[in-house]
């Protein structure tokens, strides 16, 4: 007899992923540790939640299969009492499920953002080390088809635009390389984006993994918490089942038109600068308002503004400056980068 159901997609979806990292690995497309010959390591970010000990499992069972090495990671933020007791289980149920290299990380998460967006930052920024130290190749994340259809509904309230409504990517960068560590970050993975929430539990279950809720996330202080209690149930009850479905495969249409603007605004980006680099009003305000906006975009994290502290009402501004200007003074923007409209030029600052 085979394994569950459950059990089955999702080592079909880990093995998808092992076989793509396998085959940049081979091809020298990915990052290239040191022993690159070798065989790739590939770790997993786990809270120790049904999501994450589904995907652990998942990646224990595959790669002892293929020619991968698999570990795990587990990021203690120290928002709750006894964090790091819960870090040292998660360790030690990631060892029991023979991953090596296991640890824990231990940030201080701060408060730019909210505290949802600080601790992701984070996370993110402790995975991205973690990955380097370890010479990972691949750092698998547990985000199921909820999560993305949670990630679409808080981009849509908060009117940020087509490439918020495309929430998380298959496959995304880290944060890149370093001065003293000049390799790429290892790409993040998420082989879960089309598996709901309740069959990674379901696995979980008839493995026998022990799994922890994090109280976080039924706590109604957080966005996403009330938003996963209370407003995609509303939804579904309004709208009859397949929301979720619904709103998951709205994330995949938004992010392929998202990238196809994207690389657009990239080519318009050189075309509409003059010879010191400076960008020229005119030529902005004859690209079209999507293209032009995500050139503004482009400008305004270069110059460094938190890409994602950036919301539309903020594009708007620096957009009258194009199409709309009346005299107007300079706009403040995250990150203390400021826009100002001088001599048909837009100026963009941070000071």
């Amino acid at each position: 007899m085979g394994p569950h159901p459950a059990v089955a997609a999702i080592r079909l979806a880990v093995r998808r992923v092992l076989h793509d990292v396998l085959t940049e690995h081979q091809h020298g497309q990915g990052p290239q540790p040191p022993g690159a010959g070798t065989q790739p390591l590939v770790l997993v970010a786990c809270s120790g939640g049904a999501d994450s000990m589904a995907l652990a499992s998942a990646l224990a069972f595959e790669a002892r299969k293929l020619s991968v090495r698999a570990g795990g990671i587990t990021v203690d933020h120290g928002l709750q009492a006894g964090s790091e007791v819960r870090a040292a289980e998660v360790v030690a149920r990631m060892s029991a499920l023979d991953l090596d290299p296991v640890e824990a990380v231990a940030v201080r998460v701060g408060r730019v953002g909210g505290p949802e967006a600080a601790a992701r930052d984070a996370r993110y920024a402790a995975l991205d080390e973690a990955a380097r130290r370890h010479g990972a190749a691949a750092v698998l994340l547990g985000h199921t088809r909820d999560d993305q259809a949670e990630t679409v509904l808080l981009g849509l309230a908060r009117g940020s635009g087509i490439r918020s409504l495309s929430g998380m990517a298959t496959v995304s960068r880290g944060s890149g390389a370093t001065a003293s560590v000049p390799r790429p970050a290892a790409r993040y993975w998420r082989p879960f984006l089309h598996i709901d929430r309740q069959t990674a539990r379901k696995a979980c279950m008839v493995q026998s993994l022990p799994v922890w809720d994090d109280p976080h996330n039924a706590d109604p202080a957080y966005t996403r918490s009330r938003l996963r209690h209370e407003g995609l149930p509303a939804l579904e009850k309004a709208l009859g089942k397949g929301v979720v479905e619904a709103l998951a495969r709205t994330a995949q249409l938004s992010r392929d038109d998202a990238d196809a603007l994207d690389s657009w605004a990239a080519e318009a980006d050189r075309s509409v600068r003059d010879e010191s680099g400076q960008l020229e009003c005119a030529k902005l305000y004859a690209l079209p308002p999507a293209v032009r906006r995500r050139v503004l975009r482009l400008a305004l994290v270069a110059a460094g503004s938190p890409a994602g502290s950036l919301f539309a009402r903020h594009l708007e501004e620096v957009d009258r400056l194009i199409t709309g200007w009346r005299g107007q003074g300079a706009i403040n923007l995250p990150g203390r980068v400021a826009a100002q409209r001088q001599g048909g030029k837009l100026v963009i600052r941070q000071g």
